[in-house]
């Protein structure tokens, strides 16, 4: 599987605890320039992860309208592993 994170400039474990969890791909923008995010996400892109307390508004509405062109699932969370987890089972990526 494949996801792509928005949001942090550095992600510690998080990236360790998404391969446990079967995503193969990871790829991670720091959500610092909304213009450098647009058109980048691939179709094949099975979620994105948007980390909200590391991203601006702005940046959180051209997320959501990617994801929308492109028919993909998006789970807004804060970075702590606890909310990733959280938002994680709630839409049914338990592990």
């Amino acid at each position: 599987m494949s996801i792509v994170v928005v949001g942090g400039d550095h992600l510690g474990s998080i990236p360790d605890k998404l391969r446990q969890k079967g995503f193969t791909e990871i790829q991670h923008y720091q959500g610092r320039k909304v213009l450098k995010f647009k058109d980048k996400i691939s179709c094949s892109t099975d979620l994105i992860l948007v980390l909200t307390d590391y991203v601006g508004t702005d940046l959180a509405k051209v997320v959501k309208a990617e994801a929308k062109k492109n028919k993909l699932k998006v789970i807004f969370s804060r970075r702590s592993w606890a909310s990733i987890q959280r938002e994680f089972n709630r839409f049914g990526y338990s592990a």
